[in-house]
């Protein structure tokens, strides 16, 4: 089961990843060229959001069944000291759970908006920053 999860966890990133950065380019180039907010735009932040709330959801599953999970007893407060160890069970799951919130934040208030600069800017700041955060915390080292 763990093999399984983990392959889903590392493909379903590459389209978070990808369905992300169109979401925020396209906020930010809509933002300085002062165009107007669209269904499309709609579309891509929802779609965003839905993946990578099934992404965290595939994630929370991976981290409480991964044989990672168990170091937390074998090292017990050293984990902090193991490079690999706190990028696994601390970095990484807590990076990315900031990173989905800031996409939900983004989302519901992106919505209360009434103008379509408004609307654009949300998401393209909100958006830019929780990318930012995935790809400072992926192991790209056991990714590629």
């Amino acid at each position: 089961m763990y093999n399984i999860v983990l392959s889903l966890h590392s493909y379903w990133a590459y389209l978070v990843l990808i369905v992300l950065l169109i979401a925020a380019v396209s906020a930010v180039i809509k933002t300085i060229g002062d165009k107007e907010y669209e269904n499309n735009d709609f579309r891509r932040s929802l779609f965003t959001l839905i993946v990578s709330h099934i992404q965290l959801l595939i994630g929370l599953v991976l981290y409480f069944v991964s044989p990672k999970f168990l170091l937390w007893g074998e090292l017990g407060g050293k984990v902090m000291s193991n490079s690999m160890a706190r990028l696994y069970l601390v970095e990484h799951p807590f990076i990315n759970i900031i990173a989905v919130a800031l996409i939900t934040i983004g989302y519901s208030k992106h919505k209360k908006k009434l103008t379509s600069k408004g609307k654009l800017k949300t998401i393209a700041i909100f958006y830019s920053i929780a990318l930012l955060l995935f790809l400072s915390r992926i192991p790209w080292s056991t990714w590629m």
